[in-house]
């Protein structure tokens, strides 16, 4: 410590504030960058979001009509012979209604 650090108390405490100041934006930098990919992931939700339906019709195409009403049918077929064969020690004849109705087309 020299006489000129008593006389110039500030410029013996620059060199610590200037360390100081470097640890905060050092340590706030990774903050902000974040922040900013957050802000324009909230700006481009909508763009994003077409973008990712885009890629997924392209890897997974909706299917048709006829399709998805076939898949409904056998779904119902199935669901009325479980019901039939929780039925069937119960009541036999809604058991043979319920294999009825799921047989017709």
């Amino acid at each position: 410590m020299s006489l000129l650090s008593l006389a110039f108390p500030v410029q013996a405490v620059l060199p610590a504030a200037e360390t100081l100041a470097g640890t905060a934006v050092g340590a706030a930098r990774p903050l902000l960058g974040v922040g900013a990919v957050a802000a324009v992931l909230v700006m481009f939700k909508p763009l994003l979001k077409g973008l990712l339906r885009a890629a997924l019709l392209f890897v997974k195409p909706r299917r048709s009509l006829e399709e998805r009403a076939l898949r409904d049918r056998m779904k119902s077929v199935l669901m009325l012979n479980n019901m039939a064969r929780d039925l069937e020690s119960r009541e036999p004849g809604l058991a043979a209604e319920l294999r009825a109705i799921a047989a017709r087309d």
